[in-house]
C-alpha cells in the first residue's frame, strides 16, 4: 500500500524526478551515437562524445548577454557543446532586433549543422532563417517565437523549445496577490514589449489579476522597461515617488530587473512590499534565501538551451525530418519561495553553473 503523500508534494517531487531524468538522459547521449560500421573499438579517438564520433558545429544566438539569464544559457550551450562533441559558436542579440539581425544574415552562408535562436523580437529573424532552410539547416528557437506558430515550418524554424511564459507569469503573481491578501496597490513592471515571453507573462499577470478586483495596478498596467535594469529602476522610482501610502507589491518579469530595483524600497514605507519575479536562476534564488525576493519561478534557461543543443545534434547525427519533430517543446519550471525549501534547494544546486541543468 502507497503512504499517503502531502499536499504538493507529489508535484514537487514528480518535477524533481522528470528533471532528474532529463539532466540524465542528456549526460549519456555522448555515449549513444556509433559509426555508421558499428560501434567504434575500445580506446579509438575522440575529440569529445562517443568515440569516433563526428564534431558538429552549431550557431547560437540569444537575446543579451548583459542578461544573467541569457550569459547562463551561453555557459551552459558551451559545456554540453563540450560534452556532446558539439562546436557552439556565439552571437550576442545585444537586446537589438537590428542588431542581431544583422549578425545572423552576415552567418547563412556558413557551414552549420544546426542553428539555435532566441529572437530578440517576433519576426526579426524570419529572414536569414529562410536562407538557412534554403540549405537544409535545421532551425530550432530557444525560449521566445521566432515566427508565429503557424508559420513556423515555412519559415525554416523546426521546433521551439520554450518555457511555459503564461504560467511563469500566473505563478509569481498568485504568490503575490495571496500574500497581500489580496488588496492593495501593485506594480507591473515588463520586459520587451515584442518578444513573446514577455508578452505570455504580461498574459499570465493579467489572468491573475481578474481574480483580484480590490488591487490597483499603478500606472493603468504593465510598464515595459525592455529588459534594461536602469529602465526598470527609473519606472519604478517614479512610482514610489508618487504614492503617499504603501504600495501592497511588485511582479517584475525578470530577477535581473526587480534586483535592480529592490534597493529603492529600503527604509521607506514600502519596505515590506512583496516582490515576485521570473528567472530563478543563481541571483534570484540567492535573493529569495535571503528573503529580498518573496518568490520567482524558473525560466530553465540551462534545460532550454541544454534541450535545444541536444536536439540539434540528434537532428543531424540521426538525419531526422522536420515533419518527425513536434514544434512544440515545453519546458517545467516550479515557483521557489522559502515555503518549500527543498524545491529552492534543489534549483539552487540544478542552476549551479558547474551543472547547467536548470
Amino acid at each position: 500500500m502507497n503512504e499517503p503523500v502531502a499536499p504538493g508534494v507529489s508535484n514537487r517531487r514528480s518535477f524533481l524526478e522528470r528533471m532528474a531524468l532529463g539532466a540524465g538522459a542528456a549526460a549519456v547521449l555522448a555515449g549513444c551515437d556509433q559509426p555508421a560500421n558499428g560501434p567504434a573499438p575500445a580506446g579509438a579517438p575522440g575529440g569529445g562524445g562517443a568515440a569516433g564520433q563526428k564534431k558538429l558545429r552549431a550557431a547560437f544566438s540569444n537575446a543579451g548577454l548583459q542578461s544573467t539569464w541569457c550569459s547562463l544559457g551561453k555557459t551552459t550551450a558551451e559545456l554540453w557543446g563540450k560534452l556532446l562533441n558539439v562546436e557552439v559558436v556565439w552571437f550576442d542579440g545585444e537586446f537589438d532586433p537590428e542588431k542581431q539581425r544583422n549578425k545572423i544574415d552576415n552567418i547563412t552562408g556558413d557551414q552549420w549543422d544546426f542553428c539555435c535562436f532566441q529572437a530578440v523580437q517576433i519576426d526579426s529573424l524570419a529572414a536569414p532563417v529562410r536562407k538557412l532552410k534554403e540549405r537544409n539547416i535545421p532551425v530550432i528557437s530557444m525560449d521566445t517565437m521566432l515566427v508565429d506558430a503557424d508559420k513556423m515550418r515555412e519559415t525554416g524554424v523546426w521546433v521551439e523549445v520554450t518555457p511555459d511564459q503564461v504560467f511563469m507569469g500566473e505563478s509569481s503573481t498568485r504568490y503575490m496577490m495571496e500574500k497581500i491578501g489580496g488588496k492593495g496597490k501593485v506594480i507591473h513592471i515588463g520586459g520587451l514589449s515584442a518578444h513573446s515571453g514577455a508578452q505570455g507573462r504580461r498574459q499570465g499577470f493579467d489572468n491573475v489579476h481578474k481574480k483580484f478586483p480590490n488591487v490597483e495596478v499603478l500606472g493603468g498596467g504593465v510598464r515595459w522597461c525592455d529588459w534594461k535594469k536602469e529602465k526598470a529602476r527609473d519606472s519604478f522610482e517614479a512610482m514610489l515617488a508618487q504614492e503617499q501610502t504603501p504600495i501592497a507589491g511588485a511582479f517584475f518579469h525578470s530577477d535581473d530587473m526587480a534586483l535592480a530595483c529592490l534597493p529603492a524600497i529600503e527604509n521607506t514605507i514600502h519596505k515590506n512590499m512583496v516582490v515576485t519575479a521570473v528567472d530563478g536562476q543563481k541571483e534570484g534564488l540567492t535573493a529569495v534565501k535571503e528573503g529580498k525576493l518573496a518568490a520567482t519561478t524558473v525560466n530553465p534557461v540551462c534545460l532550454i538551451h541544454q534541450t535545444s543543443l541536444v536536439i540539434g545534434q540528434f537532428l543531424v547525427r540521426n538525419a531526422e525530418k522536420a515533419e518527425t519533430v513536434p514544434l512544440e517543446i515545453i519546458t517545467p519550471g516550479p515557483l521557489v519561495s522559502l515555503d518549500q525549501k527543498s524545491v529552492l534547494d534543489a534549483m539552487f544546486f540544478l542552476a549551479d553553473p558547474l551543472h547547467c541543468m536548470v
